[in-house]
């Protein structure tokens, strides 16, 4: 009781500054009021307090449910608004920031400010000029309140809640893009002022009642952050033995665990003999150290994984990961017994030698094969590609987060094969790799601050690449050897990494593992050099906090790759056919293309060795390919898995087959949940919209190429993507009416009814009851993949 009145007091003392506020805004001398600001030091202070246990309890129960539904789900991850994470005791303790990370248009690399890696004591993130959101002063119940950001900005919320309209007037600005306002404790006056409809969370319904005491009690006690809890000794068993493998003396052991770690940095590894099946596991991050095994963590902070280190030697060590697991930076990554054999068996067991370590210089660095050039190349083709899903994903998940510039580079649904690992193994193949190093270069050597203008020189490298290969080839092949449908892998029979699809949803995008959705206007053929200059180009390479130019630079290069990969797979099919599809997959591309497209650059000539039965030559190639896999082919995201009735189905079945208007109607990523008729467990399902494009080719002007003519959907079962920007409620006995009323849409008034009649609008009052029986759908039923759904995406239509 005492509690509430507290709160209800420190209410009432808000209430008066605002009132105050809006007559004229006068700066509040906290100084006088609670002291000066000084670092708490919550996390250091946790252990030495007498009553953390207990306070350690009210967090973890009552605190961190409310922090990871209602807060994480917008702030996670570099496109957290005002840089403020909250996914972590760590970030929430660090605070907020003035400076964006996205900002496409600076000149020089920004500093980088990572958690857990840039800086460890909240001293030093005020020199980095984050601001705090808790209070900092005297602490005092009042104090902690009134000299808390966090705290004014969840008053303000419940004082000004949303406007009771289904659609949010021009007072709310949803755009990724948006002016953020980041007001630190003494421009709050203002703000409230200004923004009155600004609280949090932000374009969302106001937590409610009890949520609210729970967060304001928090607070008002100094918002206690526990530490992390040591280790059992099982974990520290496995952690030994893995850290022991990767940490050898000998020149192939350093070697081999610097071509792990860069593959495995951005990576959420665990154990999978000390996890649950049905639970989440205890996920670690593999780092650089200066400090070897049984020594304390000594980070090394470089840009890239392949930075130079500046110690004499490096340690490759495990960290407990410590955030809260968001699905949009999520890519878990299993260690067995399986895979370190496998490990040992390709890079120490094997017949090879290392005669010394490679230089960090970039120019050698940043290109894995003159890096690596002592490594086998079979062991670091089959390295990536034994979980070729979380190698792809790394571009999507991995360093960016937020990745327009590598993403509207590909098309928005596609698949992708691979070259059996065999292929890699010949004497010839490793020859011609290695006689390609400098044409195999990439930007990433530029490092952060890259002139744009350098991409003249690596499209000549990349041309005289292709040139090259493809002569290779053509000298290989002369002698009536062609290339079939054997030079797929077939997932060695057992695994189901052999195909992925990749969908894109604009400036984000998935990759699940299988082929999934009706058969795509593209698919992508990788091969070693392929799949290893992806990973170097947009992942390892790539630097978040980097330039105008070393972002520009990695888009116009990922053309290459991106055209490298189709031309693989347009290999597969006769010779007068691959122009006609490449012509169709560029129509109306610039000059700089049409090299490429005639055959000047990619001059394969020889015929395929895939023998054809009919006019439709692509969709008997995705035919025989589809045979080529079929054995390791996942079924997650088939639509007959839900259990709805046989009538429900065939009617899912009908809402995945909407195409031109319709489709483009729809957001680019829908999740629905159906309850059934028949009161059993609710079926989710995700609706993703692909757009369509005369080529993909052009960096400024993607929707001058749409052809929303041929936009169509895919619908599966489950959810898949992290950034949700609609939602739907359907009850069984409705799906009838809500698939017509899709397939009679043609205007966006149309949608706006079907929106009235299923779904749930970021206004609804039942929005965080909907989205928490959502994500809770999610962890339970892939407790070791899923994350936090994030909601920075959400129309508001």
């Amino acid at each position: 009781m005492a509690a509430i009145q507290g709160i209800w007091k420190q209410l009432l003392l808000v209430t008066v500054l605002l009132v105050a506020g809006c007559a004229s805004v006068a700066q509040v001398d906290f100084d006088r009021l609670f002291g000066t600001s000084s670092p708490q030091k919550r996390l250091e202070n946790a252990e030495l307090n007498q009553n953390f246990i207990t306070q350690a309890k009210f967090v973890q129960k009552e605190v961190e449910p409310i922090l990871n539904s209602r807060c994480v789900v917008c702030h996670a991850c570099y496109d957290a608004p005002c840089q403020l994470k909250m996914t972590s005791s760590e970030g929430i303790e660090r605070g907020a920031s003035k400076e964006k990370v996205y900002q496409g248009s600076r000149l020089v690399a920004a500093m980088p400010n990572r958690l857990f890696v840039d800086a460890f004591t909240t001293e030093t993130w005020r020199q980095h000029g984050f601001y705090p959101v808790l209070n900092e002063r005297n602490q005092t119940p009042e104090a902690n309140t009134q000299a808390s950001v966090l705290a004014r900005m969840l008053t303000l919320k419940q004082m000004h809640p949303l406007p009771e309209d289904k659609i949010l007037d021009k007072r709310f600005d949803f755009s990724l893009d948006r002016v953020q306002q980041c007001a630190n404790l003494e421009e709050m006056d203002q703000y409230q002022q200004s923004q009155p409809y600004a609280g949090m969370p932000y374009g969302l319904p106001a937590l409610n009642a009890n949520e609210h005491q729970v967060l304001m009690h928090w607070l008002e006690q100094g918002a206690p952050l526990p530490f992390s809890p040591s280790l059992s000794p099982e974990f520290t068993t496995e952690i030994t033995q893995w850290e022991t493998f990767l940490n050898g003396d000998s020149l192939k052991s350093q070697l081999s665990a610097r071509y792990i770690y860069e593959h495995l940095f951005a990576f959420h590894l665990y154990f999978e003999s000390l996890t649950e099946p049905s639970a989440q596991p205890l996920f670690f991050e593999l780092v650089r150290s200066s400090t070897p095994p049984g020594q304390a963590l000594d980070i090394i902070a470089s840009r890239r994984p392949f930075d130079d280190p500046k110690v004499q030697r490096v340690y490759y060590r495990f960290r407990p990961y410590r955030a809260t697991i968001v699905d949009k930076t999520h890519i878990p990554y299993a260690l067995n017994a399986s895979l370190l054999n496998n490990w040992q068996q390709w890079f120490i067991d094997a017949d090879y030698q290392v005669t010394a370590l490679p230089s960090y210089a970039p120019s050698v660095a940043a290109n894995p094969f003159e890096a690596f050039i002592q490594l086998p190349a079979g062991a670091r083709y089959r390295f990536m590609l034994t979980r070729a899903q979380d190698t792809i994903m790394g571009f999507i998940k991995g360093p960016v987060c937020r990745g327009q510039v590598a993403l509207n580079v590909i098309n928005d649904r596609f698949w992708v094969y691979f070259v059996t690992p065999d292929y890699i193994d010949g004497a010839d193949v490793i020859a011609f790799q290695q006689s390609q190093l400098e044409n195999l270069r990439m930007p990433a050597e530029e490092e952060s601050s890259a002139m744009a203008v350098t991409w003249v020189k690596y499209a000549a490298k990349q041309g005289r690449y292709l040139r090259a290969r493809n002569q290779f080839l053509n000298n290989k092949l002369k002698n009536g050897q062609h290339l079939t449908i054997d030079s797929i892998w077939d997932g060695d029979g057992n695994n189901d990494n052999a195909s992925l699809t990749v969908l894109r949803h604009f400036d984000n995008a998935t990759v699940v593992k299988g082929l999934v959705g009706e058969t795509p206007k593209t698919a992508w053929v990788i091969d070693y050099a392929l799949l290893e200059r992806i990973h170097y180009l947009l992942v390892a390479g790539f630097d978040v906090y980097g330039n105008y130019g070393h972002q520009l630079l990695t888009r116009l290069y990922m053309d290459f790759l991106r055209m490298e990969g189709e031309s693989n797979f347009l290999t597969l099919l006769p010779q007068e056919e691959r122009r006609k599809q490449l012509s169709d997959l560029y129509q109306g591309s610039g000059t700089q293309l049409s090299a490429f497209i005639t055959g000047d650059i990619n001059t394969f000539n020889q015929p395929t060795g895939v023998l054809y039965y009919s006019d439709d030559l692509k969709g008997e190639l995705y035919q025989k390919l589809g045979g080529k896999v079929a054995k390791v082919q996942p079924h997650r995201y088939e639509l007959e898995n839900n259990q709805l009735q046989a009538n429900s189905k065939a009617l899912l079945q009908a809402l995945s087959r909407i195409k031109g208007t319709q489709a483009t109607l729809l957001p680019e990523l829908t999740m629905i949940m159906v309850e059934p008729e028949n009161a059993g467990k609710a079926e989710v399902f995700s609706l993703v919209r692909n757009s369509a494009h005369r080529n993909i080719s052009s960096l400024f002007n993607e929707a001058n190429n749409r052809e929303p003519a041929k936009d169509d959907v895919t619908l599966v079962y489950g959810l898949l993507g992290s950034y949700p920007e609609a939602f739907w409620l359907v009850k069984e006995q409705d799906l009838a009416k809500v698939v017509a009323t899709v397939e009679q849409m043609q205007t966006e008034k149309d949608y706006e009814a079907l929106l009235d009649f299923v779904g749930i609008r970021r206004t609804n009052p039942q929005f965080w009851a909907f989205s928490d029986k959502l994500n809770q759908v999610f962890f339970d039923s892939h407790p070791i993949t899923s994350g936090w759904l994030d909601y920075n995406r959400l129309e508001n239509r």
